[in-house]
């Protein structure tokens, strides 16, 4: 009887948020570890389920860079970045394009929906959904061609405003679509950060393999638990948040600015973080705030 009883009142402790969340519109973005394990990509989707389930309202946008990698080693391609940015040719994009909307997405949709969760994929340049501008990287002060690489310049909601209203989850592959109607690879955290401002969501979520926003990296007694603006901004200067990390917290701090309430970065290695995140009282990982 006592399992049961503890059962009632981790239900109960939750209350609140489901209360204060239903209705609520969160974007979630994950990728890394996660995406290389269908055990733990489940386990990421029941989450998801869930949070359906109690009336939010979720929106994935998934990564892919491990698979997009493998598959241009695969077909005697070298990979390239330059300033974190993937070099795309327009064999890489077709590649890209296949890996991200055919395969990564397919297979997501397929688990949602397998646990009852009434997904649909959507490849940004689905209906022009994500239109963009292409992105050239400054580098020791001259602009560098890097391909079908983009950056956001506007996102047509109503699809996604459409499928939400009907109950279905949004998964969407970062694709976007150009003036000259070819397909441009997109910066997932970045995409992200740009359709948690443009639906006007309550919170953006990033699942990455760190536990949050460390003060020394590699020391997990270091996390950061909560941040605001002017923090960040600091750490960024001094290389505290290096790499990857960077984009992650820049999206947050921008849609912030836009009307996002709050941005997340949390550890999706940890088993149902999602949950933990949204519904105990101290969270995981690191909180991400406007300036008091």
């Amino acid at each position: 009887m006592q399992k049961y009883i503890e059962k009632a009142r981790v239900l109960m402790e939750a209350m609140p948020y489901i209360q204060a969340f239903r209705g609520k519109t969160m974007i979630v973005k994950f990728g890394g570890s996660i995406m290389e394990s269908e055990t733990a990509m489940r386990e990421v989707l029941q989450d998801v389920v869930f949070m359906k389930l109690i009336g939010i309202r979720p929106v994935l946008i998934h990564g892919g860079g491990p698979a997009i990698s493998a598959g241009m080693k695969a077909r005697g391609i070298p990979p390239r970045f330059v300033s974190g940015l993937r070099v795309t040719d327009s064999e890489t994009m077709e590649l890209v394009e296949d890996i991200l909307a055919h395969k990564i997405n397919a297979q997501i949709v397929t688990l949602l929906n397998d646990l009852q969760g009434e997904a649909v994929g959507v490849s940004g340049r689905d209906h022009q959904m994500i239109k963009v501008d292409k992105l050239m990287p400054e580098v020791e002060g001259e602009k560098m061609d890097i391909g079908r690489v983009g950056r956001v310049r506007y996102i047509n909601t109503d699809l996604l405003r459409e499928h939400l209203n009907r109950g279905r989850i949004p998964v969407i592959a970062p694709i976007g679509v150009g003036d000259d109607g070819l397909s441009y690879n997109i910066n997932g955290d970045l995409a992200a950060g740009e359709i948690a401002s443009s639906l006007g969501a309550w919170k953006l979520v990033y699942m990455t393999d760190t536990p949050g926003i460390l003060r020394e990296q590699g020391d997990e007694q270091t996390l950061i638990s909560t941040i605001n603006r002017d923090q960040a901004e600091e750490l960024i200067s001094k290389g505290v948040i290096s790499g990857g990390m960077i984009p992650k917290v820049q999206s947050c701090l921008a849609a912030l600015q836009f009307g996002v309430n709050k941005g997340h970065i949390i550890d999706g290695r940890i088993r149902h973080s999602l949950l933990l995140e949204i519904f105990t009282p101290k969270g995981i990982g690191t909180e991400i705030l406007k300036n008091s």
